[in-house]
């Protein structure tokens, strides 16, 4: 049988493989090898029928596709059911929405996975915050046409009687209307921002600002305002609203002082708020102060403890209502400067 020609300068003792034509010409897969002993040199060789070894490698090979088919076939069921029940939570919150948009619901409800649930409830949450913002304006509006009946009344039952002093009346009663007017106009739009998501305001630059505006305006009685907050601490609502929170108090401060204002904003330990948290701003005068029943009658809407002091009497209660709208509160409580310490308690970053 002849060697294998491919490999006829191989090394001795190399493994040799190749095709050689066998006996009735038929083709070998044939290895080889040359071994030598003490005895001599011999010449190994096994060869086998190539035509069975080829069938053999495209059984094999038709056997290797029909698995990689059978995979890949596998691989698309299985893909196709993660995502048709994989995403069926987000179908059902889509479904959801789509029903409290029609109507048919408040807000979502049923079993969620754990990484859907938190979406899911965030969704609530916003609804719910929408929904609120609405009902707290439709109150303003309600509270605005009840506040307007009385002066309407008034005015009408003046004209009825022909009275000498209706100018009078319809302008006085004009003045109050118009307060109210301002009033719930305020209340009405701290509602809606209270509402409003992803707001936040750096503290410090607004008591700053406020504190620079209200020295100028009280500057002839020379009366000292002292800004102490934090850098980095941020109110988690509108600029406006912050502005005319801590502003009503400083100007209600500034009336009363005798020769000192005090603000003082710090961030309250996570651990006091339940999760939420807060930061407190207090302003402090060295007024004449108020005991504890003026204190209570005082953030009462309209209540003026003293006419003879500028405002409407309206600054506090919007200050309690739009801390409110905030989730937040107003305190009114002694002073140590002997006055009167007015604290806001507000949601922060």
């Amino acid at each position: 049988m002849p060697s294998l020609a491919a490999d006829a300068d191989s090394a001795r003792g190399t493994i040799r493989r190749g095709y050689v034509v066998g006996p009735g010409d038929k083709p070998l897969r044939m290895i080889e090898r040359e071994i030598d002993d003490e005895e001599g040199r011999y010449l190994v060789q096994v060869a086998a029928n190539a035509d069975v070894i080829e069938t053999q490698i495209e059984q094999f090979e038709y056997a290797l596709a029909a698995t990689f088919l059978v995979l890949a076939v596998a691989l698309l069921g299985s893909t196709a059911l993660a995502v048709r029940f994989g995403l069926r939570p987000l179908r059902v919150l889509r479904e959801g929405l789509a029903a409290i948009r029609r109507g048919e619901a408040e807000r979502i409800s049923g079993d969620f996975p754990q990484d859907v649930a938190p979406l899911a409830a965030e969704v609530n949450l916003l609804l719910e915050a929408n929904r609120a913002v609405v009902e707290r304006a439709r109150t303003q509006v309600g509270n605005l046409a009840h506040a307007l009946k009385t002066p309407l009344s008034v005015i009408v039952n003046e004209a009825d009687t022909n009275s000498p002093r209706l100018a009078e009346k319809v302008r006085e009663q004009a003045g109050v209307m118009h307060r109210q007017v301002g009033f719930y106009l305020d209340r009405a739009r701290a509602a809606a921002r209270a509402g409003a998501a992803g707001a936040a305001t750096e503290v410090k630059p607004v008591v700053e600002q406020l504190v620079r505006t209200f020295e100028k305006i009280y500057c002839e009685r020379d009366i000292e305002f002292v800004a102490e907050a934090p850098d980095g601490l941020r109110f988690r609502g509108e600029s406006q609203d912050l502005t005319d929170l801590i502003g009503n108090l400083l100007d209600n401060a500034g009336k009363w002082a005798r020769t000192r204002v005090v603000v003082h904003a710090m961030p309250e330990p996570a651990s006091e708020s339940g999760g939420r948290l807060y930061f407190t701003a207090s302003i402090d005068d060295d007024g004449p102060g108020l005991d504890e029943k003026e204190r209570s009658a005082a953030l009462e809407r309209g209540r003026r403890l003293d006419e003879s002091r500028p405002g409407s009497g309206l600054g506090l209660s919007i200050v309690v209502d739009v801390a409110a709208a905030y989730g937040g509160a107003l305190r009114l409580e002694q002073s140590p400067l002997g006055g009167l310490r007015a604290t806001l308690r507000l949601p922060r970053l």
